[in-house]
This record gives structure tokens, sequence and C-alpha cells, in this order.
């Protein structure tokens, strides 16, 4: 059985850390490691840590040594993992037992290195507001129409080499584009599995609209180094992409 290793970047996030950590560990595909990597926490994120990692020893610990955000937190899990593939858990959200199990089956199946799921988007309630059926199959042309890959779903083999995030605006996005660029090509486990759930928290930073486009815009011109009428082409099918979701 091949391991997978699960980054999990928490900053303050005792109300719900627990039990994200306990839905990666409860998965069916039982060969994880959990890397919780906690970014200098003022609560005691920590101390769940701890406490998770004496009653379960595939939990690793690891913490910051100084508060850099979410990008450098997810990057040092990155770099301490073993495992063959790596796929990412934040301390607000959660798995269903058979995420990985049905992910990594849809991969060899399609012979693919790099794989997604359909998501469920929650409030605190746990009332569920929407559910994200992306697409079979994305290309790299196909991801710079929007991002397919919900991070708490994406998974890849190590395989196609080590990507990293960059601290910037959609840094995600701006990740999963750089893996598919390096992989060729996602597949989707089958879009009527629901295999995780998204906790959506009011005032988010990509709640601001303008500020997300900005965002968009410089990934095209400044990570992705497209030129100017290429870029803009893309932004239309962003945009567009964004106004159906509004409707």
């Amino acid at each position: 059985m091949d391991r997978v290793s699960v980054v999990m970047p928490a900053y303050n996030a005792t109300a719900t850390l627990e039990a994200s950590m306990r839905s990666a560990l409860a998965q069916t595909h039982a060969d994880v490691e959990l890397l919780v990597v906690d970014d200098c926490s003022t609560d005691g994120t920590w101390d769940v840590v701890q406490r998770l990692a004496a009653e379960d020893p595939r939990v690793v610990p690891i913490r910051q040594p100084r508060n850099a955000g979410v990008a450098a937190a997810r990057n040092a899990g990155i770099e301490a993992a073993t495992g063959r593939y790596i796929a990412f858990l934040d301390s607000d959200d959660r798995w269903y037992p058979d995420k990985l199990a049905i992910q990594l089956a849809a991969m060899r199946s399609e012979g693919a290195a790099v794989g997604y799921a359909a998501y469920e988007r929650v409030d605190a309630a746990g009332r569920v507001l929407s559910r994200v059926r992306p697409p079979p199959r994305a290309g790299y042309a196909r991801m710079l129409k929007g991002n397919c890959i919900g991070n708490l779903t994406g998974i890849y083999d190590r395989a196609i080499g080590e990507p990293r995030f960059s601290r910037m605006g959609h840094e995600d996005y701006a990740f999963w584009l750089q893996v598919v660029r390096m992989a060729g090509q996602a597949v989707c486990a089958p879009p009527e599995r629901i295999l995780a759930s998204y906790l959506v928290r009011p005032g988010s930073l990509s709640a601001n609209k303008l500020r997300a486009a900005r965002w968009q815009w410089r990934i095209y011109r400044e990570s992705e180094r497209l030129g100017i009428v290429r870029a803009g082409w893309y932004f239309a099918h962003y945009a567009a992409q964004a106004v159906r979701k509004r409707i």
C-alpha cells in the first residue's frame, strides 16, 4: 500500500483542528502520515497536535519557528513528508472515510499522477450551502480558465517533481496550475461521490471579488508568464465563470 502524506497547516485552530485531524486518520486507506504544521499559534493548537500525536504515531507534529503564513506552512509539510503521494487538508475542513481510497483507485485506473474530487461547502453549523462537482479531467489549458481542483481534494504523485506553494493571492490555484503543468493532466474521482467538506467562513479573503480578480491577473502574468493577449483571453473565461456562479 502506497503511503499518502497529508499536509495540514494550522493556526489558532482549536475549535476545528481535532475533527479535521481525525477525519484524515480515519481513512480506509490506512497508510497515511498526517503532518500538522503549527504556524506559531497563540491558543491551544499545539497542545491538540501533541495530544493526538501521542495517541496515533501517524501524526507528525511540526512547529514553525515563526509565523510565516499558510504557503510556508504547507511547504514545510511537503519537505518533511515521506509518502509517495501528497494531499492537503486544512484545519477546519474534513474528509469522508473513503476519500483517499476512491481517489487513488481513480488515478490508477486512468494512469494519472494527479487527482481531485467533488466536495460540499458547509457553514459553521454544518448546513450544506452547495456541492462542487468539477469536470472529469483537467489539463493545463482547462485549469487556466479557472481552478478545477479544490485544495482539500487535491492529491499528486511525487514522481512528477517537487512543486511548492508561493506566497501570493490564490496560492492554492497557482500551486495546482504548477502541478497540472508538470503532470500533464488531473482526473476527478467519480463526481457523484462527495468526498470532502469545506467550511465557508464569512468575510474570507477570497470574498472580495475585485481583489480576487487582481490576484487572478497576477497569476496569469507573473506566475504563468502569459502574454497580455493570452492572459486576457483566459481572464475573460475566469470572469464569465465567476458571473455564472453568482447567477
